[in-house]
């Protein structure tokens, strides 16, 4: 990998990783667009621990309160009913479901599933499922004609049932094209969270599935020796820069706006993929040329 492809792709992570596009996708995407090598699972996985830092430096003062509560909660039985202390166990209860599945299904998550008509389908049905929660949530907050706006759920409102529907939906994003921060969304979206309950309680339950996965990647890679450590140390702080202003953006952006710019960008990318594999312009899987 050069450095220009590091800095191209570091980019990328840091600009789509929050965003409800998939960046893993745009990762496999902008490498096949350019005629570059696939980056690989392993790449995107290490270059997102720099977008997680940059989770981290963000809620670094709601993450400090939920690690405080919960770790004092462990023997005080007392502060268990505390939110941060709830908090901590349900960011807990919502990594179970993507750590059982990252491991057994990691062969497919690094074959298999970057095949890129797997991703366009994955970009356009979750566009839709997106689309859909995204109506359902304005219609609970602008009300109608006969009906008055509903009082939609705060993170407070949060337990174990939602919290393991949020760490499934969490999931779905080991297949590129679904989107961690979408599909989580969308499914805070569907059980009625507000948008920035949903949006918030998605970024903190992927720091442990991220990081987690990043530093097992990072282990495999060491002793590997098949990453080119320069230009992915680079990318990475390249994704956590960007990474930071994207979330700082997205945050003020969700609480006033809709994720209908979202949605159609998906679909819209998904059927240029379609018809570029379609066409013979585009090779679905890694490493073979277009025809």
């Amino acid at each position: 990998m050069s450095w220009f492809e590091s800095l191209i792709l570091g980019l990328v992570q840091g600009l789509t990783e929050f965003l409800p596009v998939s960046s893993s996708a745009h990762l496999r995407l902008t490498a096949a667009f350019s005629g570059w090598e696939d980056p690989g699972a392993a790449f995107t996985a290490i270059t997102q621990i720099g977008t997680e830092a940059a989770v981290l430096i963000y809620f670094r003062k709601d993450i400090g309160r939920i690690i405080s509560a919960w770790t004092r909660s462990l023997t005080n039985k007392a502060l268990r009913s505390d939110p941060d202390a709830r908090m901590g166990w349900l960011v807990i209860v919502g990594s179970i479901p993507i750590g059982v599945l990252g491991v057994t299904l990691k062969d497919q998550i690094e074959g298999p599933f970057r095949d890129l008509r797997i991703t366009a389908t994955m970009l356009i049905g979750m566009g839709i499922v997106l689309g859909i929660a995204d109506r359902l949530a304005a219609r609970d907050e602008s009300g109608g004609k006969h009906r008055a706006p509903k009082q939609r759920k705060a993170l407070e409102d949060l337990g174990v049932r939602d919290g393991l529907i949020y760490g499934l939906c969490q999931a779905m994003a080991l297949i590129p094209g679904v989107s961690r921060s979408g599909a989580t969304i969308s499914g805070g979206l569907f059980m009625g969270y507000r948008r920035e309950a949903a949006a918030r309680y998605s970024f903190l339950l992927a720091i442990p599935a991220v990081l987690a996965s990043g530093l097992f990647e990072l282990k495999d890679a060491t002793e590997g020796g098949h990453v080119s450590w320069g230009p992915t140390i680079f990318a990475t702080v390249i994704a956590f820069g960007v990474g930071y202003a994207v979330i700082a953006w997205f945050m003020k952006f969700i609480s006033t706006k809709s994720f209908m710019p979202f949605v159609w960008y998906r679909i819209a990318l998904g059927i240029v993929i379609i018809a570029l594999v379609g066409m013979g312009e585009l090779s679905p899987h890694a490493g073979e040329p277009a025809h």
